[in-house]
């Protein structure tokens, strides 16, 4: 598992955005075999997804042959309201770059049948192909997605009850109303995820840093879903200075001197 530590937030928003366009540019991707990438919502990636934008916007890559998988949705609440994901892609991401709508895959928490759109989002997933890079975000307590502490690792894209916890954590964006939040979302599994060929994610600030902890020094726990990583052939880590507050010394000096002499070594 690679991590690769930052000074701060801008800067790893920064190189995730740049990892991103050049993994798809190396792909070269055309409608018939487009690059496919899974998505987070939460301010994990709001600063990735604002350099994405301006990187865009410069001309520097195209989303049109980028085929996009999200990673969850609440139950219940219209798509057009403003703690959906829906709205969220669409006013942080979407809605500023020229990826066709029709290469947009988020899940319908307002399906009629909640089971059936869950097999058909992972059957979606198999028949393009699988998922290129998946970029993801972590909770506090080192969920990936809405793989809750306790979730089962193999897991499927499924309906999941959310536990008291991230409903509290939620109600800021519910105007501190617990009953507005969503008892339920749709989640992708933690096994659709290490399915995919690549694994980005961003851990950033010193909420985290209990999470990045276990992640990196401790094993692969359930309790901690995003620890899954170790298992994945290719998974890395971004993450800022402010979330290794819980590394080990010797930990942080070993991954900043790999990254160092990798970049020494560049042509």
């Amino acid at each position: 598992m690679r991590i690769v530590i930052h000074k701060n937030y801008e800067t790893l928003s920064k190189w995730v955005a740049d990892y991103v366009v050049n993994k798809i540019k190396k792909a070269n991707p055309t409608p018939e075999e487009p690059f496919v990438l899974g998505l987070p919502t939460g301010s994990s990636p709001l600063g990735t997804y604002k350099e994405l934008i301006k990187l865009y916007e410069a001309g520097s890559i195209s989303f049109k042959n980028v085929i996009t998988f999200n990673m969850d949705e609440y139950v219940g609440i219209p798509e057009d309201h403003s703690q959906s994901y829906h709205y969220f892609m669409l006013k942080n991401f979407f809605d500023h770059i020229d990826i066709p709508k029709e290469n947009i895959n988020i899940l319908d928490g307002n399906a009629p049948d909640l089971e059936k759109e869950c097999l058909e989002y992972e059957e979606k997933i198999k028949d393009i192909g699988g998922i290129d890079l998946f970029l993801g975000g972590i909770g506090p307590d080192g969920h990936i997605a809405f793989n809750e502490p306790g979730s089962s690792l193999s897991s499927r894209t499924r309906v999941k009850t959310l536990c008291y916890d991230t409903i509290l954590a939620n109600s800021r964006f519910f105007n501190n109303d617990l009953h507005k939040v969503p008892k339920t979302a749709l989640t992708v599994g933690v096994g659709t995820i290490m399915d995919a060929r690549e694994v980005l994610v961003i851990i950033n600030g010193y909420k985290k840093a209990r999470a990045l902890k276990q992640v990196v020094n401790e094993g692969v726990n359930h309790m901690w879903t995003v620890s899954i990583l170790q298992f994945h052939q290719h998974a890395i880590i971004a993450c800022d200075d402010e979330a290794t507050m819980e590394l080990k010394v010797e930990t942080i000096k070993y991954f900043k001197d790999i990254e160092k002499i990798a970049l020494d070594t560049l042509p």
